[in-house]
């Protein structure tokens, strides 16, 4: 049976128009860079840059698996910085599941 969700997309202009995407596979390299999930979404916390790379880098992965941080470091100026981690932390959080009731 196939499966048909999507996971929802979030156009970004870096080097150029790119889409950040949070799988099940981000979340997994997320998860192999911070130990969990949960240290993961505690690593949103800290507010670092290198933390926003990270997060950054796993969000592109879907489009480019080859790419690297530093790849991805290359793609970041001071000046985009407000643009991609605003898009980011939105994607980032309408990816995540919501708590019930």
């Amino acid at each position: 049976m196939a499966n048909d969700v999507k996971v929802k997309a979030f156009p970004i202009m870096l080097d150029k128009e790119r889409t950040i995407c949070y799988d099940l596979n981000a979340f997994v390299a997320l998860e192999g860079k911070f130990g969990s999930l949960q240290e993961t979404v505690n690593a949103l916390n800290v507010k670092s840059i290198g933390v926003l790379r990270t997060f950054l880098w796993a969000g592109l992965l879907h489009e480019d698996e080859t790419l690297t941080e530093k790849d991805v470091g290359k793609l970041l100026t001071v000046q985009n910085m407000v643009e991609f981690s605003e898009t980011l932390l939105t994607a980032v959080s309408e990816s995540l599941p919501t708590a019930k009731n």
